[in-house]
């Protein structure tokens, strides 16, 4: 009898939430407001509340899928009794409901963590961003229970087996993509919350950076890190050996990312030098905005992609109002408040403030040009102008002299002092560097190619140019201690996160340049016996066999890989297969991945008399991409777990918990 009611517990469940979370969203506020310590103390009861009622509703959910109650029509739409278990978990987010009550639960997470962890801060402060999140929470629960109601019954008529899972969703990348990915979106509310509470509070000062730079860069490394496994996936599971279309769905997800990285920067010069006030707070309302505008465009049916949930554009409507709500009030706000608690701080041309800034604006340009290139034809389309199509070369032409451009100023960056530095300085410090990666950058093409390539040769010089500094900021720093060892030693964490962050950089930018230009890529049609070469490797076709698994029959060919020397052998095994349920064919590719290249097979169509077409790749270095996604993100952790870095921090709580206890005594 309980299991037959664990929807309606999941549904009265998420009523409770989004109650609570109107109270979060009102009562905290209000408090902070009219300083009534009874109503700031209802801030953090309510967050974890939401967090404990939403936490239900999704296991209850879960439970659903687990249980195969196809009587819920959101699990007989994406569930089937013959589903493997770990996919019918991670098909509670593979659609529009599960994935919004994902959303709310990341949001609520967040909350829970941010009242848990910040009681050193204000208590005024801690009301106003646990208010302001349980307003953005409480936009989200109404938007599940009115328009995306994951607990719909479709009693009596009850299917007696469901529709099945996406195939392009059973895959383990989708296991974990997904909550990374939204753990990062969600994640920028918490600045988005402190940035709005310093600008109520009237406390726009290095303080409040503080208590949110760690917030930050967690939320943007679990975005670095979605994103990757984003771009992991569809070279794997498609089938067509890319990692980046420039697709709609993918572009949503860099947009915040871009001004994220720009927000990151700018926390770190405002906390250091009271400067970029401004600059960070319209950063942070923005970066949450962005975030809210991928949701808009992936659950509004304006977009078909094999990324977005295409549903009833009523849903996008009501994300839509959200957003102009959210940016509205956050603008207006900036702008009533920002005039009176800033002042400007200055710097000289050449100093690290002023190389962080160009590097922001940059940022903040590339932003603009992949938001454009995103956005236009959706708008000529929506008022009947017409339909363009805006793809790779658009992209690639604005995108790239900008990305070479501020790869010019990450290499200066951590070379110069903050405030000023004289120019010859900079230049003697640098001069070797910018030597040694032309040289590198132009003799590379020739040793790796055979001949010089220019694009080579500029993504190369680019990454060099990361790197070499860096190289250089870490002698000078060994320099100064007893031993090199010990210079180095005391160095700190979030210095040592900035080193492996711009050093994750530079590799996915060697990644992305040697992939993009030296790929090998033939199409052919093999039979069993047949042979062909491609970058010196000889793939030949042994034989063909099937198998059946556990929703799905499919062709596999059995293909021999010999090297240039004859000696490395080994076998590959593509496969076709065709998903019973939704009779769907979907392609398995064969990878031999390795640090310095990938081997890549994939089945096309069947030609008939035992022959098939084969996409037999040769992709060169194409695992640096996500090498160095992995470093960005270990670099914005490793800021985090500074211990000297929080100790600070604690301090200044302290010492702010304290002034406001005398200015309230």
């Amino acid at each position: 009898m309980l299991t037959r009611m664990i929807p309606e517990i999941g549904h009265f469940a998420l009523i409770i939430a989004a109650l609570m979370a109107v109270t979060q969203a009102i009562v905290p506020l209000a408090g902070a407001a009219t300083r009534r310590p009874l109503w700031m103390a209802y801030a953090a009861p309510m967050a974890l509340g939401q967090f404990a009622f939403v936490l239900l509703a999704y296991l209850c959910l879960t439970a659903s899928y687990m249980l195969d109650d196809f009587s819920v029509v959101n699990v007989a739409d994406n569930s089937n009794s013959m589903l493997p278990w770990y996919y019918k978990f991670s098909a509670v987010w593979g659609n529009h409901e599960g994935s919004v009550l994902l959303w709310s639960l990341m949001l609520a997470t967040w909350g829970f963590a941010v009242s848990r962890l910040s009681r050193g801060l204000p208590r005024d402060m801690v009301a106003r961003v646990l208010g302001v999140m349980g307003s953005v929470s409480a936009g989200f629960l109404l938007f599940v229970l009115i328009t995306s109601n994951p607990f719909e019954r479709s009693l009596p008529n009850i299917p007696e087996d469901g529709a099945d899972l996406n195939p392009l969703l059973q895959d383990f990348g989708l296991v974990i993509h997904p909550p990374m990915l939204y753990m990062g979106y969600v994640g920028f509310s918490v600045v988005f919350a402190f940035a709005i509470a310093a600008l109520l509070g009237g406390r726009l000062d290095s303080a409040w950076t503080r208590w949110a730079r760690p917030w930050t860069n967690v939320a943007w490394a679990f975005l670095t890190v979605g994103i990757a496994l984003g771009s992991w996936w569809a070279y794997y599971e498609l089938g067509w050996g890319g990692w980046w279309f420039w697709d709609p769905v993918e572009n949503a997800s860099l947009l915040p990312w871009l001004t994220g990285t720009a927000l990151i920067h700018s926390l770190a010069v405002t906390e250091k030098r009271g400067s970029f006030k401004s600059w960070t707070v319209l950063l942070a309302i923005f970066t949450f905005s962005l975030s809210l505008l991928g949701t808009f465009l992936v659950r509004s049916g304006v977009l078909t992609s094999v990324h977005s949930f295409a549903n009833d554009p009523s849903r996008g409507l009501f994300i839509l109002v959200l957003l102009g709500i959210t940016v509205g009030l956050s603008l207006l706000v900036f702008a009533l408040r920002a005039p009176r608690v800033s002042h400007a701080v200055g710097f000289g041309l050449v100093s690290r403030d002023s190389l962080l800034l160009v590097n922001n604006i940059l940022l903040v340009i590339m932003t603009v040009t992949v938001l454009l290139g995103t956005l236009y034809p959706l708008l000529l389309d929506a008022f009947g102008l017409g339909k363009i199509s805006v793809g790779p070369p658009y992209f690639n032409a604005l995108f790239v002299p900008l990305t070479v451009l501020m790869c010019v100023f990450m290499g200066l960056g951590p070379i110069a002092r903050w405030k000023r530095m004289a120019g010859s300085e900079l230049r003697r410090r640098l001069w070797l560097a910018g030597l040694v990666a032309l040289v590198i950058a132009a003799l590379m093409p020739l040793i790796y190619g055979g001949e010089w390539n220019p694009w080579v040769s500029l993504g190369l010089v680019a990454a060099l140019w990361i790197v070499l500094p860096l190289v250089r900021d870490l002698i000078d720093k060994a320099r100064k201690g007893a031993t090199p060892l010990t210079g180095l030693r005391r160095q700190s964490l979030a210095y040592w996160g900035m080193v492996v962050g711009h050093l994750g950089m530079a590799i996915t930018i060697t990644g992305v340049t040697v992939v993009s230009n030296y790929s090998v890529e033939e199409n052919v049609r093999m039979s069993p016996g047949d042979s062909v070469e491609v970058a010196g490797y000889t793939f030949s076709m042994q034989e063909l066999k099937q198998r059946r698994g556990a929703n799905f029959l499919s062709d596999i060919a059995v293909i021999e890989v010999v090297g240039s020397d004859g000696e490395r052998r080994f076998v590959m095994e593509p496969e076709k297969r065709l998903y019973l349920a939704r009779g769907m064919p979907m392609t398995q590719v064969a990878l031999r991945p390795g640090p310095l290249r990938d081997l890549y097979v994939a089945m096309g169509e069947e030609l008939g008399d035992g022959a098939w077409a084969m996409r037999i790749q040769y992709k060169p270095m194409v695992r640096w991409l996500w090498l160095g996604a992995v470093l960005m993100a270990s670099g914005g952790l490793l800021a985090v777990a500074d211990r000297r870095y929080r100790r600070r921090a604690s301090q200044s709580q302290q010492r702010d918990v304290s002034a406001v206890q005398e200015a309230t005594a």
